[in-house]
């Protein structure tokens, strides 16, 4: 993943776990399931309004709560490309990561507006705002991680590990 371009949405602070997938939901740890109801507390509408591709925008402690692997699960699923905030909670920083789900601590992320146009330059470690033509340097990703997100996770991660040490 070099760029992400697209839409942005807009969510307040201290969006914790249940407020991204409900308890409620967790009867089920399919993906396709979860992306159903990702956000439905905070936005009834959100699954239906957003489109594949787009990028959540919050303010401080995105994922808070509880340290359940479904909220990036869900979010990965529902077609979130990236979640923007300028702090996330520990844990669901790791998870994030651990599934594959790109995240940018951006301590300017609320001069982003719900609507605008973004692309998220990794290499470069820019936010460019498209609508307004600002540019933000986001806080870089370690590179492991960065590996991670390239692999779609960690258990993908893995396993090309686990491959490319038996073509050794």
């Amino acid at each position: 993943m070099q760029t992400i371009d697209a839409k942005t949405w807009k969510f307040g602070k201290d969006i914790d776990t249940d407020l991204i997938i409900a308890a409620r939901y967790l009867n089920t740890s399919d993906p396709k399931e979860l992306a159903k109801h990702v956000m439905e507390d905070a936005d009834p509408d959100f699954v239906k309004k957003m489109s594949v591709g787009d990028i959540i925008v919050a303010d401080e402690n995105f994922g808070c709560g509880s340290s359940r692997e479904h909220a990036p699960i869900a979010l990965k699923a529902a077609g979130v490309a990236a979640v923007i905030a300028p702090t996330f909670a520990r844990i669901f920083y790791r998870n994030a990561f651990n599934m594959g789900l790109p995240i940018f601590e951006l301590k300017e992320a609320n001069e982003i507006k719900e609507g605008d146009e973004v692309s998220i330059d990794m290499n470069n470690g820019t936010i460019t705002n498209k609508t307004t033509s600002k540019t933000y340097k986001f806080i870089p990703i370690p590179e492991f991680m960065q590996k991670l997100i390239n692999a779609g996770g960690l258990m993908n991660f893995a396993e090309e590990e686990i491959k490319s040490g038996e073509q050794k």
